[in-house]
């Protein structure tokens, strides 16, 4: 995957399931193929981004170049973990996406939009942060 010109200015941090970028106002993620994000295996990102942001509002960005799946049973203990988290974005690179996304939407109480593409989604998340 080729690394959207947006997040050469921001900071980059490996972990097990993936990638992410971040700066004061917004992660964003890349998860590697295949994998199944539940909270068990998020919490090594999760605490991160919690100590990162300290209580601060955020935006969430998720670039899903790869395909991978997200355990539904958990989006209540998600929805619970993070409630500085104000504007949540995908990157759908599919119609198969899209639609994953339009179920997920029914679980998760985040302020939630698809995009085309990472710079979409990053105004849109900067403008909601204003």
């Amino acid at each position: 995957m080729s690394i959207p010109l947006t997040t050469k200015s921001l900071e980059k941090k490996d972990f097990k399931i993936g990638t992410i970028y971040f700066n004061n106002k917004y992660v964003l993620t890349h998860f590697n193929e295949g994998v199944d994000i539940n909270y068990n295996n998020f919490k090594e990102v999760g605490n991160f981004i919690k100590y990162y942001f300290k209580g601060k509002e955020f935006g969430y960005i998720a670039n899903r170049a790869n395909s991978y799946s997200i355990n539904l049973n958990d989006a209540k203990i998600f929805n619970q973990s993070f409630p500085n988290l104000k504007a949540y974005a995908i990157v759908a690179h599919s119609t198969y996406t899209e639609k994953i996304f339009e179920i997920e939407n029914h679980f998760f109480a985040y302020n939630r939009r698809a995009f085309k593409n990472v710079e979409e989604a990053v105004n849109w998340v900067e403008s909601v942060l204003v």
